[in-house]
């Protein structure tokens, strides 16, 4: 994009040493959501540019939807189906950089002035200085990822990939965990032998506003895997008791997806208060493959959100 250098990315979020009035974010992945978030909620004016109608994309529709229409009501406002075309710096101006986009559908592009654009639009791994083509066995993906087995090992002997640039599940307690179980195994003699980090079931949540949690399959993953027919679906949309007495009323919404005939929970996925908080334990729960009876079987703690999960019917 001619200009994309005006902007700034995830890491110079953190070097700014003022609040940006209006400010535009273009990517609607967890970052650009996390991060519109922090802008609104410290007082500026914030835009998100999306291409499609929806948010959060890679997650269960019920967090990006709920998240959506939250972050619409407290005031963020978003460009649906629009691609970024340039960004242009005017010196000296209030609101110095004009981004222009295209909307889908539309006669002609449309601009805007912003004091602050951040380009949340994903990563590419940092593997290009190292020259790895040059190694016998070493291979990148057309990404740039360095492919690895599931014990980290590349084609080459004392050679390992994982965190970031293995490019799977990219968070940094994943990159801590693999290494951990990768230097358990090196170094941890015969006890350690088989160790290795296993990618399924890996919680994870969005520091929105609300935050969200999810683990597993999303319902059309689910449904993909398993087929339609033989999964099932458990949702509630309620009110957090702390809000009850507030006038605004922020939304809380819970999904487990079940299959098979003991409805083994393949997929959780929550948003609304305290669900960033929430998630860790109920994410013990399914690595050790709960069934929707062994969450019926838990007796519920009131007044909780949590205790919603342990009583859907």
């Amino acid at each position: 994009i001619e200009g994309s250098e005006h902007g700034i990315d995830s890491d110079r979020f953190f070097d700014l040493e003022t609040q940006p009035k209006k400010v535009a974010v273009v990517g609607s992945g967890y970052i650009g959501i996390e991060l519109a978030g922090i802008f609104h909620a410290l007082g500026s004016d914030v835009t998100v540019f999306t291409r499609t109608e929806h948010i959060l994309r890679h997650h269960d529709s019920i967090i990006g939807d709920t998240m959506l229409a939250e972050m619409k009501r407290q005031g963020i406002k978003f460009e649906h189906n629009s691609s970024a075309q340039a960004l242009k710096r005017t010196h000296g101006a209030e609101l110095p950089l004009e981004l222009s986009w295209e909307v889908a559908g539309a006669d002609k592009p449309a601009s805007a002035a912003y004091d602050c654009v951040l380009w949340a639009i994903g990563r590419t791994p940092n593997t290009r200085a190292l020259n790895l083509a040059s190694v016998p066995g070493v291979v990148l993906n057309k990404t740039g990822h360095i492919v690895a087995d599931e014990y980290q090992n590349t084609g080459v002997k004392g050679v390992y990939s994982l965190g970031d640039v293995f490019g799977k599940s990219e968070l940094t307690p994943v990159a801590i965990a693999a290494g951990r179980r990768l230097a358990d195994r090196l170094f941890g003699g015969e006890r350690f032998a088989g160790s290795k980090l296993d990618y399924a079931n890996i919680p994870t949540v969005i520091f929105g506003h609300p935050p969200a949690g999810t683990i597993g399959l999303t319902e059309e993953q689910a449904k993909k895997q398993y087929g339609a027919e033989a999964i099932k679906v458990y949702q509630t949309r309620f009110t957090n008791m702390y809000n009850a007495l507030t006038p605004f009323k922020p939304p809380t919404a819970m999904k487990l997806i079940v299959t098979g005939a003991d409805e083994k929970v393949v997929g959780l996925h929550i948003i609304g208060r305290g669900c960033d908080e929430m998630l860790q334990g109920f994410g013990v729960a399914i690595k050790m493959g709960a069934t929707k009876r062994d969450f019926d079987n838990c007796v519920a703690i009131h007044p909780t959100s949590s205790e919603e999960l342990v009583t859907m019917r």
